[in-house]
């Protein structure tokens, strides 16, 4: 335990009160008291007569700070808060018609004299016209909260409430493949758009009632969202198409921000039409990622309106709310917004942009999101074209598990729609659309793997493994198409597919090749293999049926890409001999016609997972193709590459110190996993014992430091700073173990930063004689500080990181007490000490940016009530009480830290520092106009004095100097800085010149 130095206050850790009178107000051998020039005598950096009225006594003026009110000056700085005030109007809100039958003569007053009728509390446009028997009315009545949930049966009650199956990290998100789909599916050939540039109907006005005029309005609106006049672009290039879709996205985001809504609705609509387009077909699965760019937006700038709306005294819902906590006004605005999709007449526009929105349900009911999925899948059923079928799918299930990812069966219901008219592919208006622009069958059925793919990822994520089963089936009854196969092998776990890969060996042989190739098959069977093990008995009739089809491919580029996958499968369970005739016929395919230079990527790769399985060195070389293999590396850089890498996997590459800062990284992790619960003894014992494990690991050390300091403060929670005997022990062992360790460690900045933590730790649990002890260690180890210290390996000069340890150090002291038997500031007059004998560098201002610190400092201690404190720690605001003696001995450092200050700013009066004798001097003056006491005289003058410096040799900045004048007089607005005014007229601007 570290053993107090001397004795301070009493038993419960606070220091008595300090008469001032009987504080011994000299300094100590730790005192500041540094020569100032005798009075009177002008100051050299500057001749002119303004600043030679100006002695360094006179600069005594700033012995007076001036007076802060903390709590008044943070009010004022705040952000000014204005009332929400959403209003009633909501251009999707239905239209109440009020008739007035006595005249208003006061629109706030009171409507006491005013009789009303409504025609219609909850009318909608749609139903004004119509008789209630059309589809929207049925719509509105499925999405009637208390009609959904009196209808709710008990499995689906179940499936709803079931979490288990949320989306996790191990979900790869759609976001991620966008970028893949983009790069792949390109074209050269010309795309065409359709730009939306808005409709003239519905201009002119008539006479007639507001109920009528506004009615036809809004039925003119849905209208218009198909009928609005349209721009057809041509001949666009990819790049001129994608950035025209970006520009909808923009005038999407526009009209919304400029409260356009139904002008965003029909943007939306419009690039909706555009996934029906299949006229440059290879280009189809880019356009749909882009296009569906927008609905997202869409979607979600609508849920996030109408979730604004439900926010009730500024508090808004929270995340797993329910139906019956959303307000009306934002329920009526969600069915308008369902009321305006339904009325949109084409099914693929209507399909898509509900889908977008689908999350709203949640404002309507608790099942309506599973209600509505059903109803989308089958709304899909009438889409003609399979690759446009398939891609609405892939959108709905995209959508569907963002909202609602536990409803499976929607999902799996939506794959087995697609199954049912998969044979459309094969029909004659496909085939025939591929005749017309020219596209093979292989070439087209890619085009549905980005689809397929995510469908099954989200059909088959956290999926039992009998729904594998179930589509390997299903693939069966379809012939064992390829394109489904390959999609199910990528989709599913790969323990269940490696489980049965004789299975899906047997399919893949009765696949038709003439669409989609075997060996892709077989390049997606040994992906899972290589994640996953096959049955051991099956391993190598696998690797033979698999290079049987391999080893066949003529195209060179085929070829390396499939025998890459099953290199990996060769090492992981066979012997060198498999290797050796693996990388033989790799050699015999890749060489021909210096294939091998076109392939340097998948050989490199190849040769990463050899050298990955087989650790012994002699034993690769004992490999015969190995050296052959490396021989197809003839491109000097590749082959130095390759090189490094086999040196790398057989030398240890990590040098002594990169060994101690990974083992210490995992001793630390296991240091921060141990936790003896509120055994808090038994928590110090053990990093005691790990302290003398790991004494020779630094970063160890240092955790093991920040540990402690951590222990110590939990237990002040616990006792929630009522420390008892037993507490206040433990305690005080804490902090003598840091102050122990601290010392041994090499890094001086990591030594300062570790005493200014824990003597802050030692404050908080009132521990003060050991905070000054380290504090008084910090002090000592500053003049330690080298001139140069490593960073990252470089060497970099070591005055920004002190002087940033020292301004974390001022920020301390302030809530320091002095003890009683050292004087009064001793801890500042030391520290001042310390910085005024420290060696700077002969170019650098630090020091009297400190020096500028420590008058912010001063000027904070002679404040009647300080800015912040430490809980149960009085502070010298509370010891001295706005003792006069106290504050004369703050004004006496004042006097010498100023002194510093210009002593320095003279010594910057030749040419080449005119510039930092510039900024120093206007960086001196904000400090004395936010701290000084202006209404002092010789203090206003010195600021004075200080401004005219700044400006003198032309070095100042414009702008800076404005903005610090009008900051000068906005403050003189307020009624106790009236001064600022006088003083901002005494501050003259002067141009460059």
């Amino acid at each position: 335990m570290l053993r107090e130095p001397h004795s301070r206050g009493d038993e419960a850790g606070r220091p008595p009160r300090v008469p001032v009178g009987e504080a011994p107000c000299r300094a100590l051998s730790l005192g500041f008291g540094a020569a100032r020039p005798e009075r009177g005598q002008p100051l050299p950096w500057d001749r002119s007569p303004a600043l030679l009225s100006v002695a360094l006594g006179e600069a005594g003026g700033c012995r007076h700070a001036r007076s802060r009110n903390y709590a008044s000056e943070s009010e004022m700085c705040k952000l000014e808060s204005v009332p929400l005030d959403f209003g009633d109007y909501h251009p999707l809100k239905p239209i109440t018609v009020t008739e007035s039958k006595t005249k208003k003569m006061n629109r706030k007053g009171s409507t006491s004299s005013t009789s009303s009728s409504s025609s219609s509390s909850m009318m909608d446009p749609l139903s004004s016209v119509l008789d209630g028997t059309d589809p929207l009315s049925l719509f509105a009545a499925a999405a009637d909260p208390v009609t959904t949930t009196a209808t709710m049966d008990g499995t689906r009650r179940k499936r709803d409430k079931d979490d288990s199956s949320a989306v996790g990290s191990d979900f790869e998100p759609w976001s991620s493949k966008r970028g893949e789909i983009l790069a792949r599916y390109t074209t050269t050939e010309k795309l065409s758009i359709n730009l939306y540039m808005g409709s003239e109907k519905g201009k002119a006005t008539t006479t007639g009632s507001a109920v009528s005029e506004k009615v036809r309005t809004r039925l003119e609106e849905l209208d218009d969202l198909e009928e609005g006049s349209q721009k057809e672009l041509l001949n666009l290039t990819q790049q001129d198409y994608m950035n025209r879709i970006e520009e909808l996205n923009q005038s999407l985001k526009d009209a919304w921000s400029s409260d356009q809504k139904v002008k965003a609705l029909k943007i939306v609509i419009q690039c909706s039409k555009l996934l029906s387009d299949t006229t440059v077909i290879q280009f189809y699965p880019s356009k749909f990622v882009l296009i569906t760019d927008i609905l997202d937006t869409f979607g979600k700038l609508v849920y996030e309106r109408i979730l604004s709306m439900c926010a009730d005294n500024r508090v808004s819902l929270p995340d797993n709310f329910s139906p019956e906590s959303v307000n009306d006004t934002a329920k009526e605005t969600c069915l308008n917004w369902f009321f305006k999709i339904a009325s949109i007449r084409e099914l693929i526009p209507r399909f898509y942009v509900e889908a977008a929105i689908l999350k709203c349900n949640k404002f309507l009911s608790k099942t309506g999101i599973s209600e509505c999925l059903p109803r989308l899948t089958a709304m899909i059923r009438g889409i003609g074209d399979p690759l446009v079928a398939v891609y609405a799918r892939a959108y709905l299930c995209r959508v569907g598990m963002e909202v609602a990812p536990q409803l499976k069966e929607s999902l799996n219901k939506n794959f087995f729609d697609f199954l049912l008219t998969f044979k459309q592919i094969h029909g004659d208006t496909v085939q025939n659309q591929l005749v017309g622009q020219r596209v093979e069958m292989p070439l087209y059925l890619t085009l549905y793997s980005p689809a397929i793919d995510w469908i099954l990822q989200c059909i088959a994520y956290h999926a039992p493994e009998v729904l594998l089963t179930e589509m390997m089936e299903r693939c069966k009854k379809l012939g064992n198409n390829a394109l489904l196969l390959n999609s199910v092998m990528s989709a599913f776990r790969a323990e269940f597919i490696a489980a049965r890969s004789m299975d899906f060996i047997a399919m893949i042989k009765e696949c038709d090749e003439s669409g989609f190739p075997k060996h892709l098959l077989f390049r997606s069977l040994g992906l899972n293999l290589a994640l996953a093990d096959p049955p051991e008995n099956d391993r190598l009739q696998i690797l033979n049926e698999a290079w049987k089809v391999i080893t066949k491919l003529k195209n060179p580029q085929d070829y390396i890409n499939c025998a890459e996958v099953w290199v990996e499968y060769t090492c992981r369970h066979f012997t060198k001999r498999e290797v050796n005739t693996v990388l033989a016929d790799v050699i015999k395919h890749m060489t021909p016609d210096r294939a091998f230079e076109d392939a340097y990527p998948q050989l490199q790769s190849i040769i990463q997972k050899v050298i990955t399985y087989i650790y012994d060195f002699s034993l690769l070389f004992s490999v015969e193709k190995f050296l052959p293999f490396l021989d197809m590396f003839q491109k000097e850089s590749v082959r130095v590459e390759v090189c490094k890498c086999i040196m790398e996997s057989f030398i240890n590459a990590l040098t002594l110190e990169d060994e101690k800062r990974m083992l210490a990284a995992l001793i630390n992790g296991f240091i921060k996993m141990v936790s003896f619960g509120r055994d808090f003894e038994q928590q110090l014992s053990f990093y005691v014992e790990a302290r003398s494990m790991f004494c020779n690991l630094e970063p160890v050390l240092v955790q093991l430091i920040h540990s402690v300091n951590q222990l110590a403060m939990e237990t002040r929670k616990v006792m929630k700073g009522n420390h008892s005997r037993k507490t206040a022990a433990f305690v005080r062992a804490c902090v003598a173990f840091c102050f122990i360790t601290i010392p041994s460690l090499s890094s001086i900045f990591t030594r300062l930063n570790l005493y200014l933590h824990s003597g802050q730790v030692a404050l908080a649990n009132q521990c003060l004689s050991q905070a000054d002890a380290f504090f008084k260690a910090a002090v000592s180890l500053v003049p330690e500080v080298p001139k140069m210290i490593s960073v990252d390996g470089k060497m970099r000069p070591s005055d920004a990181f002190l002087l940033e340890f020292l301004c974390n150090f001022f920020s301390t002291l302030l809530v320091v007490p002095d003890h009683p038997e050292q004087g009064v500031l001793f801890l500042v007059r030391g520290l001042l000490n310390v910085i005024q004998d420290y060696t700077w560098e002969d170019n650098s201002d630090d020091k009297v940016r400190i020096y500028t610190n420590v008058l912010h400092l001063l000027s904070a201690m002679t404040q009647e009530a300080y800015i912040y404190h430490v809980d149960k720690v009085d502070s010298n605001d509370a010891l001295y009480g706005g003792d006069s003696k106290f504050l004369a001995e703050i004004n006496k450092l004042c006097e010498t830290v100023i002194a510093q200050i210009l002593d320095h700013l003279k010594t910057l009066g030749k040419e080449e520092t005119l510039k930092r004798q510039s900024q120093l001097a206007l960086y001196f003056f904000n400090t004395i106009v936010a701290h000084g006491d202006l209404r002092n005289n010789k203090l206003n003058q010195l600021s004075v004095n200080l401004w005219n410096l700044a400006q003198k040799h032309g070095f100042a900045d414009t702008k800076t100097m404005v903005k610090t004048l009008e900051y000068i007089k906005r403050q003189s607005q307020q009624p106790e800085m009236s001064h600022f005014a006088d003083l901002a007229l005494r501050l003259p601007l002067q141009s460059r010149t």
